[in-house]
């Protein structure tokens, strides 16, 4: 597996970031919006993955889409490394600046452009966050679904570029589905506009598409068009809690085939059951074996009437409980319990590697088993919680850095999951990225043949291989 706490690596590939092509960014976004001071750049050297640290030469946040071709333009004829950023929130190193060189922060680039109640669409910067595009949104009655957990930080470029996940992906899917178009600016400096204000347009090959989980690689977006939805009516949420997740992953399937297709279908393990209740003391059952949080939107009637199924299908499989909330305050209390997943384990070591992959929702129960097998053979201290409608699940191992030889315990119990994955007809992430962290793995899920059209591909793009070199197999 790749060495997570890599030092930066320096290629004679690339050009220097020297005094001229300072004096060249200077003029290009201002003094102010330039860093090089190793302690200013220092925040630049890392994103929320654990253990993968490169500091680049310089940190620059343009405010134009002017702005950002001139700094590609400079990169390009020096062949300067250039790596895109929003608020650092990814999960897979996607943004760390492996080689130096310029990072390109777009966080001042955070105007809402227009929400648009006549054509459900929106049209923002790229570093507007999640949070206030969906706010914005809620304020004329409309709903943009995509709901990642770091939405309150995350920024809509960010999970453009990562084609974002998120807590409502079974039922109203992930960023992909409500990207529509696309500003974006090409390694070699031209402005591109894809797609546009339109559900419906198959005009040339899809490359709004492309560019979305593109993860830095081919462009810098600059300006996003997104649908939206009409609000629902109302939301409801339930609690059921399971002896083993193996019984809960009955009750997911019980649901599903039964015509459901809820707004929430979320899962913990015991060891985060524990970890939410020691953190956020919500009254869960610290006994359960697993947690399994179920939801709907939409008109009153439907969604009582779809609660009321999927709580008689949780006690039909053996639930020691179920519990609905009273009301959408309630709901969002229990929602609480799978969105602070993350801060209460990171409480219990100092160091926490979560990851993400994905298998065929029946083999759930199995996956879960063979992590938990996996954790205990490596002795590693590991929890898992997720998004059981779509087989996405997050295995979480806490550890102290200064333990070396935990660190390559969790490494290796990791590997072991990526291939268990694998062999399930499952994949290496569903929804944080490849970036740095899973690049060892992404040509066993995608075989050599595709490995070669995504080096094609990134060529066509950036032909001086400056955007965010060395992630997605470039």
């Amino acid at each position: 597996m790749l060495s997570r706490n890599q030092p930066d690596t320096r290629d004679d590939r690339f050009g220097a970031v020297d005094a001229a092509v300072l004096r060249e960014l200077r003029s290009i976004v201002g003094t102010g919006h330039l860093l090089t001071e190793p302690g200013d750049v220092e925040p630049y050297a890392r994103d929320a993955t654990p253990l993968y640290r490169a500091r680049p030469d310089a940190v620059v946040a343009p405010s134009t889409v002017d702005e950002v071709a001139a700094v590609l333009r400079l990169a390009s004829r020096h062949r300067i490394p250039v790596t895109p950023r929003g608020a650092g929130s990814n999960l897979a190193a996607a943004t760390v600046p492996e080689h130096g060189g310029i990072v390109l922060s777009m966080t001042r680039m955070n105007r809402l452009i227009e929400v648009s109640t006549a054509e459900l669409l929106a049209v923002v910067e790229p570093g507007v966050t999640t949070a206030a595009l969906a706010g914005a949104a809620a304020r004329v009655g409309l709903l943009y679904p995509p709901d990642p957990g770091s939405r309150t930080v995350s920024t809509v470029g960010g999970n453009v570029a990562t084609c974002a996940g998120g807590l409502r992906g079974l039922k109203y899917g992930v960023t992909r589905n409500y990207v529509l178009g696309l500003q974006a600016v090409l390694p070699t400096g031209e402005v591109i506009r894809t797609g546009g204000r339109l559900w419906k347009d198959v005009a040339g090959y899809d490359i709004t598409r492309l560019l979305t989980g593109s993860e830095g690689t081919l462009a810098v977006l600059t300006e996003v068009t997104v649908g939206l939805l009409p609000m629902p009516a109302t939301s409801r949420t339930g609690v059921a809690c399971f002896d083993s997740l193996s019984d809960a992953g009955e009750a997911v399937t019980r649901i599903l085939s039964d015509g459901i297709l809820p707004a929430t279908l979320e899962f913990l393990d015991r060891r985060c059951v524990n970890a939410v209740e020691d953190y956020a003391h919500l009254g869960l059952d610290r006994d359960a074996g697993a947690l399994l949080l179920f939801g709907d939107d939409g008109d009153e009637e439907t969604v009582a009437a779809n609660l009321r199924r999927m709580s008689e299908a949780c006690r039909d499989r053996g639930a020691r409980s179920v519990e609905l909330a009273a009301d959408i305050a309630e709901s969002e209390e229990l929602l609480a319990a799978r969105r602070c997943a993350l801060p209460a384990l990171a409480r219990l070591a100092p160091i926490t590697m979560l990851e993400d992959i994905t298998v065929p929702r029946p083999q759930l129960p199995a996956m879960v088993g063979a992590i938990d097998e996996i954790a205990e053979r490596h002795n590693v201290v590991c929890a898992t919680f997720g998004h059981a409608g779509d087989g996405n699940l997050h295995p979480t191992i806490v550890f102290d850095p200064a333990d070396e030889a935990a660190r390559e315990r969790a490494e290796k119990a990791f590997d072991e999951i990526f291939r268990t994955a694998l062999e399930l007809r499952g994949t290496i992430t569903g929804e944080h990225g490849v970036g740095a962290a899973k690049r060892a793995w992404l040509a066993a899920r995608l075989g050599e043949d595709q490995m070669a059209l995504l080096r094609r591909l990134k060529s066509a793009f950036d032909p001086a291989g400056i955007l965010n070199p060395g992630k997605l197999g470039s």
